[in-house]
Formats: structure tokens, sequence, C-alpha cells
């Protein structure tokens, strides 16, 4: 049984934004070395938090699993306070040849040891980094990015056709009371799990939901998950 929620600092057309999924019988994840972190540009924000100093105006700080976001004293940018995130890679010359050559992302930079791309310069971006291997142990997640639906089977196949997995045919799922969404889900050289998102169900199901924050703190606040496995005598997992 799991729950999630959608959370930003805008809505989901216009920003970057994380799916967060509680799994209610798992207490706690195994981090590997996959996520780098998100970087997000905010003075505001940086003069608040209480953070480790990783560069000059750069200060790191973990989530409550334990994952990095980066916040530096800068201006936000056109791609909103997210910036963008960065991933480890154990070939860049790879990872950009199936996320340029095969998703279509732009190669804004590129060396041995990093890689920049994106779709737009104002969009968020993603960067890869030289690592000698990449463990996703089980805290990794999932990059999604909503295009033309028109543009989902020919992805498919270019993946296909160049020998790389895909994880989840072309498929459209029901959503009960809102859109039907087409989707493909596709696994990088390094076993990164890439969604693509039909755009037309994508705009219906992105729309804010007004009460999406009560809602949230109602569903938190009536999680009884620990009280239930504390009556059975057992305890949560670690996944």
């Amino acid at each position: 049984m799991w729950s999630k929620t959608m959370i930003g600092y805008g809505n989901e057309d216009e920003n970057f934004v994380l799916e967060l999924t509680y799994n209610y019988g798992v207490d706690k994840y195994a981090l590997g070395n996959d996520f780098l972190g998100i970087l997000i540009r905010c003075q505001d924000l940086y003069q608040k938090v209480d953070g480790e100093q990783v560069a000059e105006d750069v200060k790191k700080v973990l989530s409550p699993d334990g994952y990095p976001f980066l916040i530096r004293n800068a201006e936000t940018g056109p791609a909103g306070k997210v910036a963008g995130f960065s991933l480890s890679s154990t070939d860049i010359g790879r990872s950009v040849k199936f996320w340029s050559g095969i998703l279509g992302l732009t190669v804004f930079k590129e060396s041995d040891t990093e890689a920049v791309l994106g779709y737009h310069k104002d969009q968020a971006f993603v960067r890869f980094i030289k690592a000698d291997s990449v463990d996703h142990a089980t805290a990794y997640g999932r990059v999604a990015f909503s295009v033309p639906e028109e543009d989902l089977p020919g992805a498919q196949a270019a993946a296909e056709a160049a020998g790389h997995k895909i994880l989840t045919p072309m498929i459209t799922l029901k959503t009960e009371g809102k859109a039907d969404v087409s989707v493909v889900i596709f696994s990088d050289p390094d076993g990164y799990e890439i969604c693509f998102v039909g755009d037309t169900g994508f705009r219906d199901l992105s729309k804010v939901d007004p009460k999406g924050r009560d809602l949230l703190a109602e569903a938190m606040s009536n999680d009884k998950s620990c009280e239930w496995f504390a009556k059975k005598g057992k305890e949560k997992g670690s996944a």
C-alpha cells in the first residue's frame, strides 16, 4: 500500500516538481551513489538554511531520508528555484548519447568527467558526473518528462533499435475521474528510469489542487501505519 504527492515551487507546467512516494510498510531506504543532489537557486533560502558549506555560496542540506539538496546563493533563474539535478555516470559519452540521441535533450556542456543537458536553457538541467560505478540501492527514483503524445512511439522505437531496455512499453493508463495518460518508461545505460508522459493527459492530471496542502496534512495526520505494525507485533522494514 502506498501514497504519493507532488510538491514544488509552482505548477508542474512551469516548474520542476518532485513526486514523493510513501510506502506504508517501509521505514527506511538504503541510499546509493546515483542521485547526487538537486540544485536550488534562491538567495533567501541560502540565508535561512543552516547547512554544510560545500563551496563558495553553496550550502548542502539533507532531507529526512538523506537526499542532498544544494542551495546556491544566487538569483532565481528562468527555470525557477530548482535549477536542475545531478546523477552519477559510469561513462559520460554513453550517457550523453542516450539522453541526447534517444531522449532528445540538448547538450549544453560535455567533458570526460561531466556533462550538462536539458530540453531548453530556461528549463531545469540534468548534470552527469563521472563515477567508477553506479549503485541505485533501494532509494532510487525515476525522472519524468512531459512530451507530445505523438512522440512516444518514435522514442520507444529508437531506444529499442539501439538495443536499450524498455521497462514499460507504451501504455495508456486510466485515471478515474480524470484524463487517460500514455507513458513509456526507459532504462538508460546506467539503469536510470526515465518516464515519457503524454502531454495531453498530463496537462489534466497536473492541474494544481487548491485543497492539496490540506489533503496532504490530513493524510499524514491519519496515517496509523506505525500503530498497525505495533498491534501486529511487527516493525516496519527497510527496503
